[in-house]
């Protein structure tokens, strides 16, 4: 919210500076995003008269001015304006001075072959106005030479920064009540006497939705003239933000914007009959001031009359009911609207407004007639006209909370002892009354204190913030114990690990777009890997965007289109991970959330060059390499898995798989992907994919310990033995691999396969592979006979696999 320092001095009796209000402000829990001062812009721009306006030598509709700034030393300057001529008294920028409006820099320069020594200005170069149809003619008396900053004056503008449950603080007036609260001045009364109506009501002003709008008062007033509003309330609005309009719609964004109580004025001459606010009905719309035609619900309440809705009630109005120039007639709308209501209208039409940030927040319902009160003298003021009778229907929500307060909260929740006399003139000054037992009467304007708790807050903001110690959280003795959970750990050791890795993080949206939820969903629900996710997608109800409405059942999309746009700004390698949750329907719709980890290598693994030649790209290979790296690290039992098919429809066949803890637990699916999926994210080549489900990997036994094991290193040395086996070619590697290191558990430490041969002196359909396994003594080193019952037993485990013994 933005308001003058002016504005707020007319109902704030202070002193104190610009730099002094935004501190305390601060303090009091309204923060400052900024303080604006308009005249710091024109120090280098000098009330001036010109001396003479000769026509120029060289264009019809340029002069040349000789300008005085009261030096004896007048400047040449060439100005197109039509009002500039001899005697008059202007402002002029001088070399090096920026223009407001459009950032330009001023230079001594040549126009048409004359020297131009600055530039005469206009209201709309200096931001101060929209006139531009000449340059700026000052008043006989203005000083010649004094810089026009210090003729109009400092008044600086402050940006503050209004929490949602502030509703008083919608309007200066309220921003004025905490200053004087806290000592910065004295809070002027509002100065609204009843204006009494001289005839009756001509129109039929009532409410047939009393949920939505409990309280609906109107007035007339016949015979105005609108035109432009007065200097002072223009000049309010432009420190709002605000665009004057016209004398009757800126008197009411004046009391809105004063005082936190929207109203409206309609045209009386474009009404018919009565108007009433009732619930929308089927079909309607209305065309609201924005120029937008809006269909109506029927929660929706409307102001209307017997033609049809003139009002979107508390967000905005109609357009073809508005004021004009030619209005002469109006009726003015001061009433209460249910927040709720608003708020679930603003939402359902996407409509944001300054009356629906008001009405929803909760507007205060007791100054309905001080807002009438208000408008209609200020209209009566610069419109004129005679004022009818105020038309009252329905009753606002009036009745004031009692809570029970004792003032030793102060120091145990607030953390500073305040005198009890203190507190109650504290309370005082912010609108609460203070009986003498503390039983604490809540103002009409204050709907978000509702307890005990809130007047402490209350209290402790005016007294103070920075006088509230700094006091250390009590502490046991001894050495502390983690913080971080067992998943907290996981998350960490992993994200470690995949950095170490040289993959690089990456943060997205936990929201997508419903194409590529649905994409990932469905897919996923028909995959045997995954029959445990066979859910609904989460729809959000109110999303911040169109394309982010579905909460994300996998980290894939979001990492895919993170990848894609790298690779299409030219990045030749992308390699990222992300940890997160996806968002699944778990039993009874109830929400569950998984841990992930995903990663996606495309572009260039390896890139062109003299020893390795052509550029490689990534395969599935490199992507079963960091599924067993970083599962390894998340304490998987990497050495029990099994790698299987059916890795799911987004990779691709034959290409793919999925690593396992027995026949059923995934605990990751790997591979390419498929290319229907890299086409629906804009994917070109190979791109490679890991998604590691970190949810599913076992506890080790004694997780809880803090302590590691001892290392224990053997006492001697390990040797290895090689064997070359026939199998089908069909045959997983890692079936063999399994089976020979299961053969003796005691003696065989390791296995690793380091050749797979097909060709000359191997059958058709078969392949060789060739496998070393070291063998780790324990207490005596091997003889032959030992090392031949191993041998005996790998032979034997491999059998079963088909596995026959290369000759």
């Amino acid at each position: 919210m933005k308001f003058s320092l002016s504005w707020l001095q007319s109902v704030l009796d202070t002193k104190a500076d610009a730099r002094t209000i935004a501190e305390k402000l601060t303090s009091l829990g309204l923060e400052i995003e900024g303080v604006e001062d308009a005249s710091a812009a024109l120090t280098k721009f000098r009330v001036a008269r010109v001396l003479s306006a000769d026509k120029h030598p060289q264009a019809d509709k340029l002069q040349v001015l000789s300008v005085d700034l009261g030096d004896g030393s007048p400047l040449q300057v060439v100005c197109g304006a039509p009002n500039a001529r001899a005697g008059m008294i202007g402002v002029l920028g001088l070399p090096g001075a920026v223009v407001p409006a459009n950032g330009m820099e001023l230079r001594k320069s040549a126009i048409r072959g004359v020297e131009s020594n600055g530039m005469m200005c206009s209201t709309r170069e200096l931001c101060l106005g929209e006139d531009h149809d000449g340059v700026i003619e000052l008043p006989e008396d203005a000083p010649i030479g004094t810089s026009f900053a210090d003729y109009v004056g400092s008044d600086p503008v402050f940006d503050v920064a209004i929490t949602p449950n502030r509703p008083d603080c919608m309007g200066v007036y309220g921003i004025a009540r905490d200053l004087a609260a806290a000592g910065l001045g004295v809070l002027k009364p509002i100065a609204a006497e009843p204006v009494a109506g001289s005839f009756a009501c001509p129109v039929e002003v009532r409410t047939d939705d009393p949920e939505g709008c409990p309280a609906f008062y109107g007035r007339v007033i016949r015979g105005v003239k609108n035109g432009p509003s007065p200097k002072w309330l223009q000049d309010f609005l432009k420190s709002a933000g605000q665009r004057p309009i016209s004398a009757l719609v800126d008197a009411t964004n004046f009391v809105m914007l004063g005082y936190g109580r929207p109203a409206h004025a309609y045209d009386l001459a474009k009404l018919n009959g009565a108007v009433v606010a009732r619930k929308a009905r089927e079909g309607e719309t209305c065309l609201a001031l924005n120029g937008k035609e809006y269909a109506l619900a029927p929660f929706m309440t409307v102001i209307a009359d017997d033609s049809g809705v003139h009002d979107i009630a508390g967000i905005m109005g109609g357009e073809h009911s508005g004021c004009t120039d030619d209005t002469t007639d109006v009726l003015l709308e001061v009433a209460y609207f249910n927040p709720p209501s608003i708020a679930r209208t603003g939402q359902a039409l996407a409509l944001a407004s300054d009356a629906r940030g008001r009405f929803e927040r909760g507007v205060d319902p007791a100054f309905l007639d001080t807002g009438m009160d208000l408008l209609t003298a200020l209209i009566l003021e610069i419109c004129g006209g005679e004022a009818s009778e105020v038309v009252r229907a329905g009753e606002p929500p009036v009745a004031r909370k009692t809570v029970a307060y004792d003032t030793a909260l102060a120091g145990s929740l607030g953390g500073v002892d305040v005198g009890a006399g203190e507190q109650k003139r504290i309370l005082t000054a912010l609108g609460f009354d203070v009986g003498e037992d503390w039983a604490v009467t809540v103002p009409t304007w204050r709907p978000d204190v509702d307890g005990a708790p809130d007047i402490v807050e209350e209290v402790i903001r005016v007294h103070g913030l920075d006088a509230v110690p700094s006091t250390p959280l009590p502490r046991a003795d001894g050495v502390a114990k983690p913080t971080a959970t067992p998943v907290q750990m996981l998350e960490r050791r992993v994200r470690r690990a995949a950095a170490a890795r040289g993959l690089n993080e990456a943060i997205t949206w936990s929201f997508l777009p419903e194409a590529q939820a649905d994409h990932f969903v469905l897919r996923h629900a028909a995959d045997a890997a995954a029959q445990d996710e066979r859910d609904q997608l989460w729809t959000l109800a109110n999303p911040i965007s169109e394309d982010l409405k579905v909460m994300r059942p996998s980290l894939l999309p979001g990492l895919l289109s993170a990848a894609q746009r790298n690779l299409h700004r030219g990045a030749a390698c992308v390699r990222l991970f992300e940890i997160g949750r996806r968002y699944l329907r778990g039993e009874g719709g109830a929400s569950d959330e998984k841990l992930s980890l995903v990663v996606v290598l495309a572009g260039d693994s390896t890139p062109r060059g003299w020893a390795t030649g052509k550029a490689k790209p990534f395969d599935a290979f490199d992507a079963k390499a960091e599924a067993l790296a970083l599962l390894a690290e998340a304490g998987a039992p990497v050495d029990n898995l099994q790698v299987m098919g059916e890795a799911g429809a987004q990779f691709h066949p034959g290409q793919s798989a999925t690593l396992r803890l027995g026949p059923k637990t995934v605990l990751a699916r790997f591979g390419m992907l498929h290319p229907s999926t890299a086409k629906a994210f804009d994917l070109d080549g190979p791109v490679a994919v890991v998604e590691l489900f970190l949810d599913r990997i076992p506890a080790k036994k004694g997780a809880g310990t803090f302590a590691r094991p001892h290392f224990a290193p053997p006492a001697l040395q390990a040797v290895t033995r090689d064997f070359a086996f026939l199998v089908d070619a069909a045959l997983p590697a890692g079936d063999l691999l399994r089976a020979v290191k299961g053969a003796d558990k005691q003696a065989i430490t390791a296995a690793r396969i380091f050749d797979d041969f097909r060709g000359q002196g191997v059958p058709e359909g078969q392949k060789s592979l060739a496998i070393e396994v070291t063998l780790q003594p324990v207490e005596k080193s091997f003889d032959e006979a030992a090392l031949k019952a191993i041998a005996d037993k790998v032979v034997a485990a491999a059998a079963k696999q088909g596995a026959v013994l290369r000759g």
